[in-house]
């Protein structure tokens, strides 16, 4: 299961994806799923085994434009987001 962090701002998305990276968190910047129905259109994805030290690092910052975490998977065929946790 992957966890995708939504930012209504690009530069935020970018900047965060980096943060993980440096904290050692395998991050890429994807496209933001229409099913979240909020966003830049890009998201930071990571497993779900990160999210903890995800979160954390996230505290680090200040991402006024941070709209949540969700988690992605696909079911049946169809790509399942809901929010996370």
């Amino acid at each position: 299961m992957m966890i995708i962090a939504v930012f209504r701002s690009r530069s935020h998305s970018l900047d965060y994806a980096e943060r993980l990276k440096r904290y050692g968190v395998e991050a890429t910047t994807v496209p933001t799923p229409k099913e979240v129905r909020i966003g830049c259109g890009l998201c930071v994805r990571f497993d779900v085994r990160a999210f903890m030290r995800a979160r954390a690092i996230l505290k680090t910052a200040s991402y006024s434009s941070f709209k949540g975490f969700y988690k992605t998977e696909f079911v049946g065929g169809k790509l399942s987001v809901k929010p996370y946790p």
